[in-house]
């Protein structure tokens, strides 16, 4: 975990594809708790220190986890997280070229719950929820694509899915049909940058996380 940005009411972090944003079956240590223990040490706090989650990200996936200090900048996140007003662009390592270098999906995502995964279908259908976003190839390296997304709507494995339903499978992705793990168990999609005004002090929060460190990343020609 590495903060990025941090006030008295905000912390953001870069997450790393190990780490889970809230506790789960596997009780692995969440990024939430490592966050309070940070937040304690660093300001020694006595007690309990507060921490809201606003949003969450999937375990194989890096990049910007924002967190609430206060309950006042947790209240106010989750109705801007509601209303879209926190605007997100993910990158995303594909093997295969999209159809068009830019683009919106639009497709119709019924979640399974059973299986923890979405399935995308181009008309809508019973239980099905509307997933749009908007894809630009960015850069590539000798074996891959990289992709940019704006996220429009958010669904559940929503860029995961709607990239797998047009044959773009994000790379380490075996659960939606990329045919290889990555070493770490990760899969190449990150939570590259953030931007909204602040909910407490109304300034622009605009924040660009660092890509993993690794060969791959590191060989775009963007």
């Amino acid at each position: 975990m590495i903060v990025v940005y941090e006030d008295n009411h905000i912390i953001i972090v870069n997450k790393t594809t190990s780490e889970i944003v809230q506790g789960d079956k596997t009780g692995d240590i969440p990024l939430s708790e490592v966050v309070k223990q940070y937040i304690k040490k660093e300001y020694a706090k006595p007690g309990n220190v507060f921490l809201g989650v606003v949003h969450r990200l999937d375990r194989p996936v890096s990049g910007l986890v924002v967190f609430a200090k206060t309950s006042k900048a947790l209240s106010r996140l989750n109705e801007m997280f509601r209303k879209g007003d926190v605007h997100k662009t993910y990158w995303a390592i594909v093997k295969t070229c999209p159809p068009t270098e830019e683009g919106d999906l639009v497709h119709y995502l019924v979640r399974n719950e059973k299986q923890n995964k979405s399935y995308a279908y181009d008309k809508e259908v019973k239980g099905a929820k509307k997933a749009v976003l908007h894809y630009r190839l960015i850069g590539h390296s000798d074996n891959y694509y990289l992709l940019e997304i704006d996220l429009k709507t958010g669904r559940h494995h929503q860029i995961r899915c709607q990239l797998a339903k047009i044959g773009c499978p994000i790379k380490g992705d075996l659960k939606y049909g990329f045919p290889r793990s990555n070493v770490d168990g990760g899969i190449c999609l990150h939570a590259r940058r953030v931007c909204f005004v602040h909910p407490v002090s109304k300034k622009l929060v605009d924040v660009v996380a660092p890509t993993p460190a690794d060969n791959l990343w590191n060989s775009f020609v963007l």
